[in-house]
């Protein structure tokens, strides 16, 4: 079994376009076993109950942002393990510096290629095959 197969993701984001896109650039890559959410919170109620082995998360959303869900993740004993790549449509220096202090392993810009997303995850737990 490869890598990609025995990756866990949860992918938040409050626009479903972009839960779709991230999805097909993962299973791209070999990656099958995907949960989606809507938004920070509900991220963080599933992290919570079934702990995922990387959280792709956009930076806005409703309820609770990417820095708030990924704060919260790092703060719990039971997902603090977890990667954490934050995605975002700006260019954002000061997003980018406080996603990193907070802990994300990566920071995308999107439009995001499967190649920046393949280049991203490898980053973070080596060669997906």
């Amino acid at each position: 079994m490869s890598l990609a197969q025995k990756i866990k993701v949860l992918v938040v984001d409050d626009q479903v376009t972009s839960r779709l896109l991230i999805g097909e650039a993962l299973q791209t890559l070999g990656i099958s076993q995907i949960t989606v959410a809507g938004d920070g919170q509900q991220g963080l109620a599933i992290m919570q109950q079934q702990p995922h082995h990387l959280v792709i998360s956009d930076f806005n959303m409703p309820k609770m942002d990417g820095l708030g869900l990924l704060q919260a993740i790092r703060s719990n004993a039971q997902t603090k393990r977890a990667a954490f790549i934050m995605l975002t449509a700006q260019g954002d220096r000061a997003l980018v510096q406080k996603a990193a202090q907070l802990g994300a392993n990566n920071v995308l810009s999107k439009p995001f290629t499967v190649d920046k997303i393949r280049a991203a995850i490898e980053a973070v737990f080596g060669a997906l095959k």
